[in-house]
C-alpha cells in the first residue's frame, strides 16, 4: 500500500505505461512473425512491405527507450539478412535457368 498521494499516482502512472509497453513490444513480435511467414512463402513483395513496417515499429520502441537501440539494430539487421537472402535465391535461379539454356544451344551447335 502507497503511504502519500505521489506515490499512488505513481503507481496509477506505471500500470498505463507498462500496458503501453507491453502492447508495443507484442506488435514487434507478430510483426517479426508476419515478416518471416512472408519470406517462407517466398513473396519478395509482401517481405518487403512488412521489413519497412517492422523498421518503423522497432525504431518507434527504441527512440522511447521501450527497447534498447542496439537491439532493435540488431533485429533489422537479421531481417534485413532474412529478406537479402530470399532474394539473393531468386537471383541465383534464374542465373542457372541462363546457364542451361547457354549450355543447351552449345550442345546443339
Amino acid at each position: 500500500m502507497p503511504n502519500t498521494k505521489s506515490q499512488e499516482k505513481r503507481d496509477r502512472q506505471n500500470i498505463k505505461r507498462a500496458a503501453k509497453n507491453q502492447t508495443l513490444k507484442s506488435k514487434i513480435k507478430t510483426l517479426n512473425k508476419n515478416l518471416e511467414a512472408s519470406v517462407e512463402d517466398k513473396q519478395i513483395e509482401e517481405a518487403q512491405k512488412d521489413l519497412k513496417i517492422y523498421f518503423k515499429a522497432l525504431d518507434k520502441a527504441a527512440s522511447t527507450r521501450i527497447i534498447h537501440k542496439n537491439f532493435a539494430a540488431n533485429k533489422k539487421s537479421r531481417a534485413t539478412k532474412l529478406v537479402n537472402s530470399l532474394e539473393a535465391n531468386k537471383s541465383i535461379k534464374k542465373s542457372r535457368s541462363r546457364k542451361k539454356i547457354t549450355a543447351d544451344k552449345a550442345d546443339n551447335n
